[in-house]
């Protein structure tokens, strides 16, 4: 892959990992290259470098930014090779990254909010604010990055929520007192002293899809590694994927693996108890991917999902337990019983009947000693369903453009109202991902006058909406292009009653510049 292009140094959020043999050493390009510019003090620490700590985005940016504006050349080797020491040695723990991993894992459903109205406003209009919350700085250096925002884009002082207010004097103020209270920089996380290597079992879900396990087979290759991963869908399909992945700092596994035609990214965090979790996505529709758990097989008996994960009262249905070391009895709470229809150590079958009266509510599953607290919901009959996301969007693409449609995915979640019989409070109980019917309709009256229904694209049978091609369209007022604001409806069959639930899409333009953190 060649870094030569500002549109490759932009938009590359993943890097080629063979880089063993290299002369030079992640510290001696830093001494080297980096050390021209960035001075090193009587403690051995280097002038900004030292300053802060950052994801392998954060610091894949950093990166690009010093090749791009003062011209520094790399090698991919050399670019590799530097952004793993630095990744290895400055930066997160997995702790301090809680709470804004969505935006590493190009997760769709994300809301992405500051603590205050203040921060995301200041922030947050520009890019994620997660990409804030994602770095640790001393005090001195988040000043310098507020001046470097106002000389690099002066043009953000007359943009919304700038230009009605004193923008730089807030920044100055209140913005910077809160960065440099709540992100301290602090001593960076010792790198992950962990050998992943062996056998895992995996278990998630692919919105529009639906559930899958399997396997993730991790083998050494250098200081990387080299993966396979075998994912079994609920409809019966297989996908293998094959690639390499490499284990930066305290814990951030990155893979990019080839499925069929696809290009596949995983993003996970590896935890205390040497479990991972993350998302997978397509490099590049990022929309289209799932939430994934890795355990190893050699781990202490773990359930990691139950398929499916609801049963009515009164019906029997055909239920998967996925996991590692499962062995013994299967405990199922009052209300609940079961056969088992096949058995081995990562994967129970069995045939569960819920009782006409069972209680209904989020319920535990057992094997042995291993137990799953909330695995399946009991119902009798849904009170509401929601569409999820709620608010997302879409981009128009392709139509001999270099740039490609990114679709948005939805699903239909049935829920029950909870104890205290009110819709939408904090006790509601959510039963899951059901079966519906899509459509979408024009959002309000601008829509229904702009026709965007017309053409801002389909959703299919699965919840998938694909946009339409990108560019004019002539065949619109004014030839504007195929965007669009659209209802996205679900129409679910629960018993003999029809439930509807709506959420909102913005069927939106290109992403002409996609940095590694939104």
């Amino acid at each position: 892959m060649s870094r030569t292009t500002l549109a490759t140094l932009l938009t590359t959020a993943f890097i080629p990992l063979a880089s063993a043999g290299l002369a030079d050493t992640g510290e001696e390009i830093v001494a080297n290259v980096c050390g021209a510019c960035h001075l090193k003090d009587d403690k051995g620490q280097f002038s900004r470098i030292d300053s802060s700590r950052r994801t392998p985005e954060g610091w894949e940016m950093n990166i690009v930014r010093m090749m791009r504006n003062y011209g520094i050349r790399l090698s991919d080797e050399d670019f590799v090779t530097v952004l793993r020491y630095l990744s290895d040695t400055r930066g997160l723990s997995i702790a301090e990254t809680d709470g804004f991993r969505y935006i590493l894992e190009r997760e769709p459903l994300a809301d992405d909010h500051g603590p205050d109205d203040l921060m995301t406003q200041t922030c947050g209009r520009c890019h994620s604010y997660a990409r804030v919350a994602l770095q640790r700085r001393t005090p001195e250096d988040w000043e310098k990055l507020l001046h470097f925002h106002l000389g690099q884009f002066p043009s953000l002082e007359y943009q919304a929520l700038a230009r009605d207010r004193d923008w730089w004097g807030i920044a100055q103020g209140d913005v910077l007192k809160e960065l440099t209270t709540r992100y301290v920089l602090g001593d960076p996380p010792a790198k992950a002293d962990a050998d992943l290597s062996g056998e895992w079992r995996v278990a998630g879900r692919q919105p529009g899809r639906g559930a899958y396990d399997g396997t993730l087979t991790i083998e050494r290759d250098g200081d990387g590694y080299k993966v396979t991963q075998v994912l079994a869908f609920v409809d019966g399909q297989s996908e293998t994927g094959t690639g390499s992945a490499y284990l930066y700092g305290a814990g951030e596994w990155r893979a990019t693996m080839t499925a069929g035609d696809a290009e596949l990214h995983e993003v996970m965090a590896l935890r205390e108890d040497g479990s991972m979790d993350g998302r997978w996505f397509h490099s590049d529709q990022t929309a289209l991917g799932g939430r994934i758990h890795a355990v190893r097989t050699d781990a202490p008996a773990r359930i990691l999902s139950v398929t499916p994960d609801h049963i009515r009262a009164g019906e029997t249905v055909e239920m998967r337990v996925s996991g590692v070391g499962l062995s013994g009895d299967v405990a199922l709470p009052a209300g609940l019983t079961a056969e088992t229809v096949s058995s081995d150590a990562t994967a129970i079958v069995l045939n569960v009947t819920a009782a006409a009266d069972a209680v209904a509510g989020r319920v535990a599953v057992g094997v042995g000693e291993a137990t799953l607290d909330g695995a399946v919901g009991v119902y009798s009959a849904l009170d509401r369903v929601s569409v999820e996301p709620a608010v997302t969007y879409s981009r128009i693409g392709d139509n001999g453009g270099p740039i490609a449609k990114q679709p948005a995915v939805f699903d239909a979640i049935g829920w029950l109202n909870g104890p205290d019989g009110q819709p939408e409070t904090g006790d509601d109980i959510r039963i899951g991902a059901v079966p519906a019917e899509w459509a979408v309709d024009n959002f309000d009256a601008a829509a229904v006058a702009a026709e965007d229904t017309k053409f801002a694209g389909q959703i299919g049978p699965s919840g998938v909406f694909e946009p339409a091609g990108a560019g004019p369209n002539p065949e619109r007022v004014m030839s504007t292009n195929n965007a669009g604001n659209l209802s996205v409806i679900a129409t679910v069959k629960d018993g003999d009653r029809t439930l509807e639930g709506r959420g909102q899409l913005y069927a939106t333009v290109q992403r002409f510049v996609d940095t590694p953190i939104r």
